[in-house]
């Protein structure tokens, strides 16, 4: 059962680029990872090219991950002398203690800061949050952010948004699996149902109980395609025929997970790093 991931637009290069160019015009940056996935959703290229400028680490979507793990990213973060905030941007929650850390950390009227991250970890969303109106475009699709632009907050900092970005190959399967069951590999390339397979696995190694209390699944069996079946059943997904509709189950699946309909899941803990 394998898959094969392999996303990097030609407009990721050119962010990369830019994000080198523009770096010495900011004070500080925002490294926004995903908390479900803070190892997977860190550019591995990103260090290299901030250098010395300082930056906060900013875990995003903590509402959707385990909260037992994130404090445990946060102890991870802070014994390795890196600032960190949990976010939920879509809420604010978190919002108040990144920008008192950020002030903190650069003593100035003004403060110029960069946001970086991959797609889909919802940079749009916490530049919202943060200037207190709907200065960019944002979505629940990767790539929605095309290029670079400034935005004024109320606060005394500006904000300069960056398209996410990826990069060109994924060492280790495990991260691309990672980035695709959060959303952040645009789905008209994956194979949907192969990836709906290894999300079953996956949450299977956490905890079984997920899938179980979620779909309501009798007699489990472990092996991910009799899941798979067993959920197209519970759901009736069903084609002509009464011929169980797998795609359909496995977008439902992939869909749940993302929404934190399974429950609060973190894919990845610090021990694995």
């Amino acid at each position: 059962m394998n898959i094969n991931i392999n996303w990097y637009p030609g407009h990721m290069k050119k962010t990369t680029e830019s994000i080198k160019t523009n770096l010495k015009l900011v004070d500080i940056v925002y490294e926004l990872l995903d908390a479900r996935i803070p190892y997977s959703s860190q550019n591995p290229s990103i260090n290299t090219i901030l250098g010395q400028k300082k930056k906060i680490v900013v875990l995003n979507k903590s509402d959707l991950a385990d909260p037992y793990t994130n404090n445990r990213w946060k102890k991870y973060y802070n014994e390795n002398g890196i600032d960190c905030v949990f976010l939920n941007s879509s809420i604010g929650d978190g919002i108040d203690e990144l920008i008192d850390l950020t002030k903190k950390t650069i003593d100035k009227k003004i403060i110029k800061v960069m946001i970086v991250g991959i797609p889909n970890v919802g940079k749009s969303t916490l530049i919202n949050r943060i200037a207190n109106r709907k200065s960019t475009k944002t979505g629940n699709k990767p790539g929605i952010t095309k290029s670079i632009q400034w935005i004024n907050s109320n606060d005394g900092i500006y904000l300069l948004d960056t398209p996410g970005v990826l990069w060109p190959k994924f060492e280790e399967e495990n991260v691309g699996l990672n980035l695709a069951f959060v959303g952040s590999i645009k789905d008209e390339i994956l194979d949907t149902l192969t990836l709906s397979l290894k999300l079953i696995e996956k949450l299977n190694s956490i905890n079984k109980m997920f899938l179980i209390n979620r779909y309501s699944l009798n007699n489990y069996i472990e092996e991910p395609d009799v899941i798979l079946e067993n959920i197209a059943l519970k759901r009736g997904c069903l084609l002509k025929g009464s011929i169980l509709d797998l795609d359909k189950a496995a977008n439902i699946i992939i869909d749940d997970f993302r929404k934190g309909l399974l429950g609060r899941i973190s894919l990845e803990s610090p021990k694995e790093v």
